[in-house]
């Protein structure tokens, strides 16, 4: 079997080692070549064509934003990025999702050598499920690529025309919607989160992603959308026009306080690995929700979810899963779909319309709070 080819982008030379010896370890995978920046790296791809490259943002020459910009317009690759756990790492790291990166890998700003080995095991699981991805030109990428210089402007491009949704009033209390993803469903989530209405269901969202990470992908989601989204604090009421993202490193629930929906952020063991769970989320929605649940899976590797989102419709929620075509990993919604707990299979373009089109069509038909 043909071993996975990768081409490591780094200016330190300890860090361009340790991946080197990460990968070279795994049986199915070999690093063919590392490069100090982004013009050497630009020669290796063009000679070596490697299956993945492991990407630095903060680089010499070019910045890695720039970069990859450039490489996602003219030459489509699977790239995981390696940002450092900053605030400002954060807000690049999503900026490098939006362009088209498959996924990161969260480097610590001190110890890296040890923290890099600690990370041995995520890093490689990454460039696996990278060297499957389905990767596709983004929007931001295809804008002309901005001058080099600062990183917060590479490759920058409006987002889509959301679609003229018309208000849903009364409806919008009744319910809540849903949403699992991992890789490449940063992306995904705000395709679905931009379409929808600012009276729409509250929205509660798990997707996969490490502490420090959240918050700014959070506040990048609010600036696109209708809707007010924020990172969910424990205890908090779940509103409708409000969208809710779970903390990285927590398990989000819902839970019943009187009359009321109210976010529940917990510590715990992982859940299929994964900290937060769309598992946890999910079996909530079926416990607490109900018929009154609208539920969505996105792309991600694995399946986490899936037994939870059948629990969901055999309580009566209504759940719609991405199609294959449109994912970068059809993995969680593959697993969903043989769980046998989707109602609706779908391109992502037509989930929020559909999803809307369903909240219409039930208005009246729901259960009311107790």
């Amino acid at each position: 079997m043909a071993k996975i080819t990768v081409v490591v982008v780094d200016d330190s030379a300890l860090v361009r080692s340790i991946l080197t010896e990460i990968i070279n370890r795994q049986p199915d995978m070999e690093c063919i070549g590392a490069a100090a920046d982004p013009l050497l790296a630009r020669e290796m791809i063009r000679t070596l064509n490697p299956d993945v490259i492991t990407l630095d943002i903060e680089m010499p020459k070019m910045d890695g934003l720039d970069f990859l910009s450039r490489l996602m317009r003219l030459r489509p690759m699977p790239v995981v990025m390696v940002s450092t756990l900053t605030e400002r790492g954060a807000e690049v790291t999503m900026k490098a999702l939006e362009l088209g990166a498959v996924d990161f890998v969260a480097k610590p700003k001190i110890g890296v050598a040890d923290g890099i080995r600690l990370l041995a095991d995520d890093i490689t699981d990454k460039i696996r499920i990278a060297s499957k991805a389905h990767i596709r030109r983004s929007h931001a990428a295809l804008a002309p690529a901005a001058a080099t210089g600062g990183a917060s402007h590479a490759g920058a491009a409006p987002p889509p025309k959301p679609v003229t949704m018309a208000s849903l009033g009364r409806l919008s209390t009744e319910k809540i919607i849903f949403i699992g993803a991992s890789t490449g469903g940063t992306e995904a989530t705000k395709d679905v989160l931009i379409n929808l209405p600012a009276d729409c269901p509250a929205v509660v969202i798990t997707q996969h992603m490490p502490p420090g990470f959240t918050k700014s992908y959070a506040a990048r989601l609010d600036s696109l959308c209708r809707i007010r989204v924020k990172e969910a604090s424990d205890g908090e009421r779940i509103l409708p026009g409000h969208g809710y993202i779970a903390p990285g490193g927590f398990h989000l629930s819902v839970e019943r306080s009187g009359a009321n929906y109210i976010a529940r952020v917990q510590d715990g063991e992982p859940v299929n690995r994964h900290k937060p769970s769309v598992e946890v989320l999910f079996n909530s929605a079926a416990r607490v929700v109900g018929q009154n649940a609208l539920g969505i899976m996105l792309t991600g590797m694995g399946a986490d979810g899936a037994k939870a989102m059948k629990v969901m419709k055999d309580a009566g929620a209504y759940n719609f899963v991405q199609d294959e075509a449109t994912c970068v990993v059809f993995g969680m919604p593959r697993e969903a779909i043989a769980a046998g707990a989707a109602d609706e299979v779908l391109p992502l373009p037509q989930i929020a319309v559909r999803l809307i089109e369903r909240l219409r069509s039930t208005a009246g038909m729901s259960m009311n709070r107790v």
